[in-house]
């Protein structure tokens, strides 16, 4: 059977807000009925990085809170913190870059919750036997809450192909242990020129994986791989930015773990999850990143299901059906795969085959435009 994906262009008459676009993409969803009066719900989004301007504008966010308001139910905006060191990759740092990016109480009207705590390491242990992994850490107030949204920037991804709704929740909505788990087979790298000596890893290691290094010319430390348990606390808490990810899965288990992941997110909220894509400066690489390149094709629309496959699939359809823009990173016609041509050894197809094979949507959809 195929699932409905709805979809609104950028079009718009005189005097008509692009805005009133969202409540019209939503009528079909009978959101009274999805979310129950006063129940918490999370808008799952990607805050953006610092110096990124590719993210989505917050004047979209707020709008949807609004609607939400009306059912009424009590959003709150979402995200986990990052793996890598940056400027989300603790609560502190992380609710600073959001505020900067203009997502702020007084801008969106909803408060802003760090779903994995302070530093990445707050977190749900669920059990699933999937083909490739057993047990997932979820974010806990991801996990706690009664709803969610899950709104999502389509761009392209170096080591996904491209990044939607399932890397919006497989890997947005994993605490710290869990983006590791997905990323790397071996235990986080010591850098031997910036540790200090600190001792601050071995001090909030929970195993004593960290170990001061013997005979070594200068003060350092080292991980104990036998002892890592992969939670990735050395990684956070580290002041000098020392410990580093070892980076070593490669794209096509990465894939498949990330959408094991969005099913683990999505385990207990049946019927209690909808998705929002925003095919609009689709960039070629991740908001992640501290910078943005040109799109890739024109601005096309949005997109709501609550299939994840579905409208993952559509977003990438739309996106290839598409000329790439003149002076894009890549050179693609109508109906070239746009993700192919900017990585090629990347199958992005990867990840919506294995999420249909475990059940977490369908690729097969209807394009239903209002």
């Amino acid at each position: 059977m195929k699932s409905p994906v709805y979809f609104v262009d950028f079009r718009v008459e005189n005097r008509k807000s692009l805005l009133d676009k969202l409540d019209k993409l939503l009528k079909p969803f009978d959101l009274p009925e999805r979310f129950r009066p006063q129940s918490l719900v999370g808008v799952k989004l990607h805050f953006g990085e610092r110096g990124n301007l590719a993210y989505l504008r917050p004047q979209w966010i707020r709008r949807l809170v609004e609607i939400l308001k009306a059912i009424p139910v009590k959003p709150f905006l979402t995200d986990t913190n990052t793996l890598y060191k940056g400027s989300r990759s603790d609560a502190v740092v992380h609710l600073e870059t959001a505020i900067h990016n203009g997502f702020d109480y007084a801008v969106v009207g909803a408060p802003l919750v760090i779903a994995d705590g302070l530093r990445g390491n707050t977190y749900e242990r669920i059990e699933l036997d999937l083909p490739v992994l057993k047990e997932f850490y979820v974010a806990k107030e991801i996990y706690r809450a009664d709803g969610l949204v899950v709104v999502s920037h389509f761009k392209g991804h170096e080591l996904s192909g491209f990044g939607g709704a399932i890397k919006n929740i497989g890997m947005g909505g994993a605490a710290r242990k869990g983006k590791l788990q997905q990323h790397s087979t071996i235990a986080p790298k010591v850098n031997k020129k910036k540790c200090v000596g600190c001792g601050t890893c071995a001090e909030y290691c929970p195993v004593g994986a960290p170990e001061w290094v013997e005979g070594a010319k200068k003060k350092r430390m080292r991980i104990n791989e036998k002892k890592c348990i992969g939670c990735g606390e050395c990684i956070a808490v580290c002041p000098e930015g020392a410990i580093q990810v070892q980076w070593n899965e490669q794209a096509v288990p990465f894939m498949k773990k990330m959408a094991e992941y969005a099913a683990a997110v999505l385990s207990h909220k049946k019927g209690r999850a909808l998705f929002i894509t925003f095919v609009a400066n689709v960039s070629p690489a991740c908001d992640c990143y501290h910078f943005n390149d040109y799109p890739i094709v024109r601005d096309l629309g949005i997109l709501a299901s609550e299939d994840p496959v579905a409208i993952d699939q559509a977003a990438a359809d739309l996106v290839n059906r598409e000329p790439s823009l003149p002076g894009a990173k890549i050179e693609a016609g109508p109906g070239e795969d746009k993700f192919r041509a900017l990585y090629p050894q990347v199958d992005w197809t990867v990840q919506l085959a294995h999420a249909e094979e475990i059940g977490l949507g369908t690729r097969d959809y209807e394009l239903i435009s209002l």
